[in-house]
């Protein structure tokens, strides 16, 4: 394999018409800095490509301030463009905007589809997950079907105050395809391996997410 990481993210900024939104940065700074210490190249895109919508940046968090200041986070490239064949693994960021660009981006499917069918790791976290509610395998089956799963439940968006809002609960949504959701308790960390998907609850998911990603990557090199 490439010693490779795409991270993608939303180009979605608005949260239907409350607020503001886009990717949760944080969910993409801490794995992009641990991916980078374990020694993997890290690619960055987003479903239109060009600087994606921002939420939830700490500027007294250095991992934050390093990934915005680095130019792969400026000027992603479009997933649509992008070549799965270059990649070990791919971690969809979460943040409110992918519920409504992930589930049925051809570039997201795609990806996701050709770097697990090559023997890849899959990872998302929060409502990352919402990448998975349409990605089927080349058979036709639901990548999630049958699998041990872990997403922004609906307890914590009801705390955020925007069940009401998001077109449709992750959770709930995961489940419909097949999948076993784990929920922890809110706000706390979570994360669920099940084979090669790694998938985490929630932004306190991220960081530890990314150490499994990078040692589910590690056992297959051995």
């Amino acid at each position: 394999m490439n010693k490779r990481i795409l991270i993608a993210l939303t180009s979605h900024d608005d949260l239907g018409g409350v607020e503001k939104t886009g990717y949760y940065v944080p969910e993409a700074a801490h794995p992009w800095e641990i991916f980078r210490k374990a020694g993997y190249e890290v690619d960055v895109a987003s479903v239109r490509g060009g600087e994606p919508p921002q939420d939830g940046f700490d500027p007294a968090d250095p991992a934050q301030v390093a990934f915005l200041a680095a130019p792969e986070s400026r000027d992603t490239a479009r997933l649509a463009d992008v070549d799965p064949s270059r990649y070990d693994a791919v971690l969809y960021a979460g943040g409110h905007g992918t519920m409504w660009d992930f589930p049925d981006d051809p570039g997201v499917i795609r990806v996701g589809r050709e770097v697990y069918e090559r023997g890849g790791v899959i990872a998302a976290v929060c409502h990352g997950p919402s990448a998975l509610v349409n990605l089927t395998l080349s058979d036709g089956s639901h990548l999630v079907a049958g699998k041990r799963v872990a997403a922004f439940t609906n307890a914590e968006e009801e705390l955020r105050g925007v069940a009401h809002v998001v077109p449709f609960l992750l959770a709930d949504r995961l489940v419909e395809r097949g999948a076993r959701h784990e929920p922890g308790p809110n706000w706390q960390a979570q994360v669920v391996v099940d084979g090669r998907l790694a998938t985490g609850q929630n932004p306190a998911s991220a960081a530890p997410l990314a150490e499994r990603v990078v040692g589910l990557l590690a056992e297959r090199r051995v």
